[in-house]
């Protein structure tokens, strides 16, 4: 073959490109102008200043342009009257030789120095005599060979002098009195007194200063600012210390709202402050907007209520719990109705509701409860017990069921809307509601739970445990309801598992904590301190997003107000809704059969079981066991005073036999009834486990 045949016969390629493949069909960055280069720069930027970057700001800042125009010429005017009234004391001090005399007293040489004294005031009076007398001649022929003019641009320099000597920088000059009027807030108008309010309250040194990030604007009924605090200053102190900055910016703590920003625009120093005008809470309450509506998605939060700034605060319920404490009549069983009211509402609900008060509050109700009582006897416990094993048989077989489902109904084991309203499935989003909590947990009722004796409040107590530990998955939304928060009626195990908490007022902080959790009260939430007046106000510790900031740790909040007629209303209503979808059952239904109850495999799950028979105890390890009760594993810490004032008992001997026992003193941190934080000395309830232990081993 030659070269032309040869050439024939190779078949021309194409070219060949390097490049990789790109999916056109993702959506593409646009190109940017240069317009929007400019505005956001124009935005993110910190040389431009923040009454530029939004029209509130910016129309907030043209406001109080306009007030300090129309104020200066009164404030030129005082700042004058101040200097001069500064500059008339300063030559009164130098004309009285006041600091000569003052040193004369204090090296106690007044009579020695007192004819000296003498003639220096004789002669700072005629040197002051001579200025006046030459001041007034100087005037006159100034007036005389070129008129008015210059005595007035005179008389004008020296007004400058004065207001600049008498403005307001370090506070008015003058005497301290001993007696001042009424403080007013007025740090709205003067952001140097804002910086004051936090020295004072010792939130900043003396020496530091406050960034402004938003300029004081008009909120609602009070106003709102936001500043950064100096560095290594935090916003979760300012808010500890609510209380004390309410006091230097004198207003009551309750018209005070501290919030930290958080998130992209904010960071561990930056303070979001808001003051009412007037208390908040004072005004009659709103009533329910579950009234207007005609049914309720129990998946969407529960309207629950408004905080001071009057926002709209919902309460989630799926997937989690909520545990409302109390003393009495403040407000607790309405509290818990306004969070049945919007499951009521959803016809997919199922509720179960214990009123162990044995009242009528929750007597309405019953027309759309699956399960119903109202008693305080030892029949109704056991009743409840009943409804807790079947509940937890009922949240076994969910999960059985859960786990049989295509992932695309149930991509997780936990309930979905869709699976809560089919009724093939019959998982219903499940509530049970128990007011007066601690009445079946109180209860010593003897039950026997395979073979092990317990009282019926223990096991009621470790049901509930169980239901709030693996429940909420599973649609089961447990809600109670108390009027003695106190440790030795709430177990620490069913507290730890309460998800959201709301403490209306209590008697002390020790209360407080109980409900809303430990060391509540040194982050500055401490619902002792809410006034009597303010029913209906509590303390909301939510588990999950609000409507006011999703990363709030806790806020103050006033529940709507629904009076029986309306709760009423509302069963009413409930019922329809029912009727209409086919989902009556149970005691709404006149259907109260008692269900098939599993015990075994119930006691299994729950895991119930007799305490280990302990034997005697030594005095004094006997008697502090029992007075700590369930403190005992409640508690991690015991002062030393509060057992010696308990026991009554000589601190020494104590000290000593307590050391001989195996348990010696230690010291620990303590928070007294004022928040403060103190060491002191006491007892370990591991210390005291280990010893009792001990005592038990070698007996």
């Amino acid at each position: 073959m030659n070269d032309q045949q040869r050439s024939q016969a190779v078949e021309k390629a194409e070219p060949v490109y390097d490049a990789e493949l790109v999916d056109d069909t993702l959506p593409q960055p646009r190109p940017r102008s240069r317009w929007h280069r400019l505005r956001r720069w124009w935005l993110i930027s910190p040389r431009v200043p923040a009454t530029l970057k939004s029209k509130a700001q910016a129309r907030q800042a043209l406001k109080d342009l306009i007030v300090a125009l129309l104020k200066s010429p009164w404030r030129y005017v005082g700042a004058v009257v101040r200097g001069a009234i500064a500059g008339l004391r300063w030559w009164r001090r130098w004309v009285t030789v006041r600091e000569y005399r003052e040193a004369a007293e204090h090296q106690e040489k007044l009579a020695d120095k007192f004819i000296e004294i003498r003639a220096l005031t004789l002669f700072r009076w005629r040197v002051t005599g001579a200025v006046i007398a030459t001041a007034m001649l100087a005037g006159l022929a100034i007036v005389l060979i070129w008129g008015p003019g210059p005595l007035w641009l005179t008389m004008a320099a020296g007004s400058v002098g004065l207001a600049v000597l008498g403005r307001r920088k370090e506070g008015s000059p003058g005497r301290k009195p001993a007696l001042a009027g009424p403080r007013t807030l007025t740090w709205t108008m003067d952001p140097q007194v804002l910086v004051d309010a936090f020295r004072d309250a010792k939130l900043i040194g003396k020496d530091e200063m406050l960034r402004l990030v938003e300029r004081a604007t008009r909120v609602g009924d009070g106003w709102a600012v936001t500043v950064d605090l100096p560095a290594t200053r935090k916003a979760a102190d300012v808010i500890k210390n609510r209380e004390a900055l309410a006091s230097a910016l004198a207003v009551d703590e309750v018209q005070l709202i501290v919030e930290r920003v958080r998130g992209n625009g904010g960071h561990a120093g930056r303070v979001a402050l808001w003051v009412a005008d007037t208390d908040p809470y004072a005004s009659p309450p709103l009533r329910t907007p579950l009234l207007q509506a005609e049914r309720w998605d129990a998946w969407q939060p529960v309207p629950f209520g408004r905080d001071a700034r009057n926002r709209r605060i919902d309460l989630p319920l799926v997937w989690t719990s909520l545990l409302v404490g109390a003393i009495p009549r403040q407000g607790k069983t309405f509290a818990a109705r306004l969070a049945a009211a919007g499951l009521i509402l959803d016809p997919w609900t199922r509720l179960y509701i214990a009123d162990f008060k044995a009242g009528k509050d929750w007597d309405a109700a019953a027309q759309v409860a699956h399960r119903f009582m109202s008693g305080d006897e030892p029949e109704h416990v056991l009743a409840l017990k009943n409804w807790l094993v079947e509940l937890v048989g009922e949240v076994q077989g969910r999960y059985r069921r859960m786990r049989q489902l295509d992932d695309e109904i149930c991509p997780e084991s936990k309930i979905t809307r869709v699976i809560s309203r089919d009724p093939a499935l019959d998982m219903p989003i499940t509530a049970i509601f128990i007011d007066e909590v601690q009445v079946p947990l109180e209860d010593r009722t003897p039950v026997d739970v395979q073979g092990k004796k317990l009282t019926a409040g223990e096991y009621v107590g470790e049901l509930l445990t169980w239901l709030a530990k693996k429940g909420p998955a599973a649609g089961i939304v447990l809600v109670l309801a108390t009027q003695r928060p106190d440790s030795k009626t709430i177990p620490s195990g069913l507290r730890a598992v309460l998800g959201s908490r709301f403490a209306l007022r209590v008697m002390d902080w020790r209360d407080s904590n109980i409900v809303l959790g430990e060391q509540m009260n040194t982050r500055g939430y401490d619902s002792s301190r809410l006034l009597p007046s303010h029913k209906g106000v509590g303390i909301l510790r939510p588990d999950g997003e609000t409507q006011s900031s999703g990363d709030t740790l806790a806020m103050t909040v006033r529940t709507y107000y629904m009076p029986n007629e309306d709760w009423q209303a509302i069963c009413r209503r409930g019922r329809t809704l029912r009727e209409q979808a086919g989902t009556l059952t149970g005691h709404a239904a006149g259907q109260d059969a008692i269900p098939i109850l599993d015990y075994a495999r119930v006691a299994r799950a729950v895991g119930g079981a007799q305490p280990r028979p302990q034997a005697e105890l030594p005095e004094p390890l006997a008697a502090v066991v029992e007075y700590l009760g369930r403190d005992l594993d409640e508690r991690d810490f015991v002062p030393t005073a509060e057992l010696v004032e308990a026991l009554d008992v000589e601190p020494t001997a104590f000290g000593r036999q307590m050391g001989e026992l195996g348990c010696p003193p230690e010291r620990g941190r303590v928070t007294d009834d004022s928040g403060t934080v103190r060491q002191v000395r006491g007892y370990t309830t591991r210390a005291i486990r280990a010893a009792i232990e001990s005592w038990n081993e070698d007996t």
